[in-house]
């Protein structure tokens, strides 16, 4: 899905909310996000397997679709934040949701399993 349908008002809004958080590592981000202000190495470290290129590319996309605020403070060296937007917060609340609902769904294919 290509990032234009995120910002193309003639789409469904399903479509429009899937293409900012398309990806392997954006729904993480979020999630890590949502519990407050992180640096990129903490990201990093807490995501396995997320190369630094790839990071810095979701983040970009992210503060890109309004969702990540990057804030560079004054320091030597620099030091770099990264945190939710209020559009941001809200997705992760909706992500919540939807993380809910895919537990239960889970559980339900568990149970109807025959067993081996």
């Amino acid at each position: 899905m290509t990032r234009s349908r995120a910002q193309d008002p003639n789409v469904c809004g399903v479509t429009a909310a899937i293409a900012v958080i398309d990806g392997k590592w954006k729904t993480g981000l979020i999630w890590l996000l949502s519990s407050g202000p992180r640096r990129p190495g903490e990201l990093r470290r807490q995501l396995p397997g997320l190369s630094e290129k790839v990071l810095t590319q979701a983040l970009r996309d992210m503060e890109a679709d309004g969702l990540v605020h990057r804030e560079v403070h004054d320091v030597l060296p620099l030091k770099t934040t990264y945190s939710l937007t209020a559009d941001g917060q809200e997705l992760s609340h909706l992500l919540d949701a939807l993380s809910d609902w895919g537990h239960r769904r889970l559980a339900r294919l568990t149970d109807t399993r025959p067993a081996s």
